[in-house]
């Protein structure tokens, strides 16, 4: 690490992530928000925050675990009462949905004029989404909404631009991103993984049905995240995220 990084974290540090009172958790696809953060989630609503779920796309493609037959359409409603009921379980009741097709099959500028119309309703005071800078991300449609929600995070205090995207202005003061490969803050959340499994796994069962062999692999997976995240930062358990804030969203290209 530089010495001019390291100035500059003293300069301008990143916020303490369970301070904030309204957050927005972006999810590319239902479950992924849960796989992603969901103890978080569950521990941030344990402690009374005001929390809504957008999930941006319809999760139409998820059919290789469905029952024999299914057809992408069949799955939506399927997809979409999974989504509902495992947030529940994290203790989210305001559950958003886009509805735009999964697999890429969307125009990404309506992609960001719906993020925006969502921001300025909800006014989140941060915004929660997947990491679109992970250099071994492939699948488009997490690109595009970590990259979306990154743009109308900068924008969204901006009151004459997210007007022109019909969307009022809101005081985002900061992103996180998780599946992120960088994290520089951590939340603890001891306590918390038995939560996010159950929300997963025995919610989210048309992509997960009993005897599939990746529940077992994510399991070992997330425990160990938080095992090595917890160790990182001295938190017991963790979760990981790169945070970005008013002040490095734009003309500040060091690390924080």
């Amino acid at each position: 690490m530089s010495l001019l990084t390291l100035i500059l974290k003293k300069a301008a540090p990143l916020p303490d992530l369970e301070s904030f009172s309204r957050y927005l958790f972006i999810g590319p696809h239902p479950d992924d928000i849960e796989i992603g953060c969901g103890a978080t989630v569950s521990k941030l609503a344990a402690m009374g925050k005001e929390i809504a779920f957008l999930i941006c796309l319809d999760g139409r493609y998820g059919v290789d675990f469905a029952p024999e037959g299914t057809t992408p359409e069949q799955l939506i409603p399927t997809r979409k009462a999974e989504a509902i009921e495992s947030a529940r379980r994290l203790g989210v009741d305001d559950v958003r949905f886009l509805g735009l097709s999964d697999g890429g099959f969307y125009n990404v500028e309506d992609l960001r004029t719906a993020i925006a119309l969502q921001v300025g309703d909800f006014r989140p005071d941060i915004i929660f989404s997947v990491d679109p800078d992970v250099p071994n991300e492939c699948h488009i449609d997490h690109l595009n909404v970590g990259r979306e929600s990154k743009i109308v995070a900068n924008f969204a205090s901006n009151r004459e631009i997210m007007a022109r995207f019909g969307a009022k202005s809101a005081e985002v003061q900061a992103i996180a991103l998780y599946m992120t490969a960088r994290p520089n803050r951590f939340v603890k959340t001891t306590g918390h993984l038995k939560k996010q499994l159950d929300a997963i796994f025995n919610v989210h069962v048309s992509q997960f049905p009993p005897g599939c062999p990746m529940i077992a692999s994510i399991t070992k997976y997330l425990k160990l995240r938080a095992f090595f995240f917890g160790l990182r930062s001295f938190k017991g358990r963790a979760e990981g995220f790169r945070v970005i804030d008013g002040t490095h969203m734009h003309c500040f290209p060091e690390e924080a």
